[in-house]
């Protein structure tokens, strides 16, 4: 009995997988066609020939879509974070924190659009939701330690986690893109100035 299941478990599995292909070319195609704030979830089932469930099951929103087409550049970002502390180790952690920031911008500007999707997570584009992804998770766990390290070596008592939120809020799409778009810095400004206000380095 074991063995009649097998055929279609593998079926299902590989089903699911070509599911999984049509629905991220589909994204990137419509992306790229009427960038990622214009498409709708809908949108991207019809081009992907898929029903609405089958793409709700696997990506409760564009959010988590953006992000599956973002892996790997997410998942190289943060081997270049950890690799970049491995080698800086010896460094103050400010400078150590301007280093971070520095290859988080870069990427901010090599994957605007699809970053727009991730951190449009929910479909009330919630604060709370936006600040909570798996992306932004994961850099505000750093921005803490550095942050707690800088509060051991310079004998001060800042707030780490108020902090890192407002480090984040600066350089999430809004804010960023105001100070990119409307008042003209360029990143390498940006990172100056960031790095200026929150830990008092240039």
């Amino acid at each position: 009995m074991n063995n009649s299941k097998a055929p279609q478990i593998r079926t299902e599995r590989r089903d699911a997988a070509e599911n999984r292909q049509r629905i991220l070319n589909a994204a990137i195609k419509l992306f790229e066609q009427n960038g990622v704030e214009k498409v709708s979830m809908n949108q991207i089932a019809i081009e992907a020939q898929v029903g609405s469930g089958t793409l709700y099951r696997r990506y409760r929103n564009k959010g988590e879509l953006c992000l599956d087409l973002i892996k790997e550049n997410v998942d190289q970002l943060f081997d270049d974070i950890e690799n970049y502390l491995e080698h800086n180790y010896s460094n103050p952690p400010s400078r150590r924190l301007k280093g971070i920031l520095s290859l988080f911008i870069r990427f901010r500007e090599r994957k605007a659009q699809l970053l727009t999707g991730v951190e449009d997570l929910s479909s009330t584009n919630s604060l709370r939701s936006g600040m909570q992804s798996p992306l932004f998770n994961e850099l505000h766990q750093l921005l803490v330690e550095l942050f707690d390290e800088m509060n051991t070596t310079e004998q001060t008592n800042f707030n780490s986690v108020f902090r890192a939120d407002m480090l984040l809020m600066a350089l999430k799409r809004d804010s960023y893109s105001f100070q990119r778009d409307v008042r003209g810095y360029a990143p390498e400004i940006i990172l100056e100035q960031l790095c200026a206000l929150f830990f008092g380095i240039k």
